[in-house]
């Protein structure tokens, strides 16, 4: 059978076409396992962003990265748009990445990679760009502060994104009572955020450092710092040193007078009883150093110390007592002196008498140890008694002797006194010591 050359080009044509739907249907179902993969990225402003675009499977389909608003950026390995700041990394069947330069706020939103199957099937990656504050400032301040004032401090930062945190430190010691705003930027992209520390200005705050912290995520854990040191001018404040708690008569004293103020306290001055001091030759002042020699009673009395600045004055008081000596002599023991008498007594011989009177009188060595002044009416006293018990001690032993004469008996052989010599009046002796006539001796 022969057909007609028309019906001849139809039966071409509809083979032409079933062959290719089924390459068709044969290309859909080898790129059903092709996805591209991509992931968000962050970066700080001004910094590089990298965009990744990888497929596993792919049969030579193209792939295309295009930006938030939908212009191709490179399409394969050929850039599309014109922009020095966009470079390709990398470019393959199974890859595309690219990076952005020098990235800005604006260039911050989603971006697609496409890749060129039946249907095209695209992956999105989000472009997250941080705004990094500005160096913080702190307002507020003028210097100097009087004590007792109120002070507002504001730390203010600005061009974070998202919007940045604001602590506040005085001597690395957090403060957390403080106040906190965030306002939008004109650019609708960033935020000025500020902070006010409100306090009453103390003596203890002067030389302190107050500082303000920024924290943000795009400053790498690295905070920015603002700092002031805080200046406070208040009254002096005096207090009065002694040197002696228990100051006693014709010892010495030594009062000091420390001010601390700021401004420094000009040279004190020094009083006594509400009056200028009485005894310039004793009371010697010496810058802050007021010296008292010789103390008696009549230095008794309240003495003041003044400072002033040209924020003010103040004064202190200190109540001096003088003290009697204190006084360590003890009594002195007299003991009564005793007399004797001694009598020797030989025969032939001469007789001796030898007679001796001991008086004694003891003392407590250490009677003076720490007497520090002389007490006349007391040493008068005692002088009295001495010479008293004295003249007793004489008056008893002069009686005593009165009253008590020694009879002493010598025996000698009778006839001796008209002997030559001794030996002879032994011989010539008459009788012996029995018949001795008795002499009487007296002691007076």
């Amino acid at each position: 059978m022969r057909l007609k050359p028309g019906a001849l080009l139809r039966f071409y044509s509809l083979c032409g076409i079933l062959v290719q739907v089924a390459a068709t249907k044969s290309k859909a179902r080898g790129s059903q396992g092709q996805f591209p993969l991509t992931q968000n990225v962050t970066v700080v402003e001004g910094g590089t962003a990298n965009l990744t675009c990888r497929v596993d499977q792919n049969d030579n389909t193209s792939l295309q990265w295009s930006n938030p608003a939908q212009q191709t950026l490179y399409f394969d390995d050929k850039k599309a748009l014109r922009d020095n700041r966009i470079e390709l990394v990398r470019a393959s069947w199974h890859e595309l990445s690219i990076s952005v330069s020098d990235v800005s706020l604006s260039d911050e939103g989603q971006y697609t990679c496409s890749l060129f199957t039946m249907p095209v099937k695209t992956s999105k990656a989000f472009l997250t760009v941080l705004g990094v504050p500005e160096k913080p400032q702190i307002t507020g301040f003028t210097s100097p502060v009087m004590e007792g004032e109120r002070m507002q401090l504001t730390c203010k930062t600005s061009g974070s994104k998202p919007a940045a945190d604001i602590r506040w430190f005085k001597n690395d010691k957090e403060v957390k009572d403080v106040k906190y705003l965030k306002e939008e930027d004109a650019n609708r992209k960033t935020f000025t955020v500020s902070s006010t520390l409100d306090f009453l200005a103390d003596r203890s705050d002067d030389g302190a450092v107050v500082s303000c912290r920024v924290d943000h995520e795009s400053l790498n854990s690295t905070p920015q710092i603002a700092m002031q040191v805080l200046e406070i001018h208040y009254t002096p404040l005096v207090k009065i040193i002694s040197s002696n708690s228990w100051p006693e008569e014709g010892q010495s004293i030594i009062l000091t007078c420390e001010s601390k103020g700021k401004p420094v306290p000009e040279p004190v001055l020094w009083t006594k009883d509400g009056g200028e001091l009485p005894d310039p030759e004793r009371m010697v002042v010496n810058g802050r150093v007021l010296s008292i020699s010789f103390l008696n009673k009549t230095d008794n009395g309240t003495y003041r110390c003044e400072a002033k600045n040209p924020i003010g004055r103040n004064s202190t008081e200190y109540v001096l007592i003088v003290h009697d000596v204190f006084n360590t002599l003890l009594p002195t023991t007299v003991i009564p002196s005793l007399t004797t008498a001694t009598v020797t007594t030989t025969v032939a011989l001469t007789t001796s008498t030898s007679t001796s009177a001991t008086a004694i009188s003891t003392r407590d060595p250490n009677a003076l140890a720490g007497q520090t002044g002389p007490d006349h009416a007391l040493i008068g006293g005692i002088v009295a008694v001495v010479v008293f018990v004295t003249l007793c001690s004489i008056i008893l032993l002069g009686r005593y002797l009165a009253r008590h004469k020694g009879t002493y008996l010598t025996n000698e052989a009778k006839g001796a006194e008209d002997a030559p010599d001794a030996d002879t009046a032994i011989i010539n002796a008459e009788g012996s010591q029995v018949n001795a006539e008795e002499k009487k001796e007296y002691f007076i």
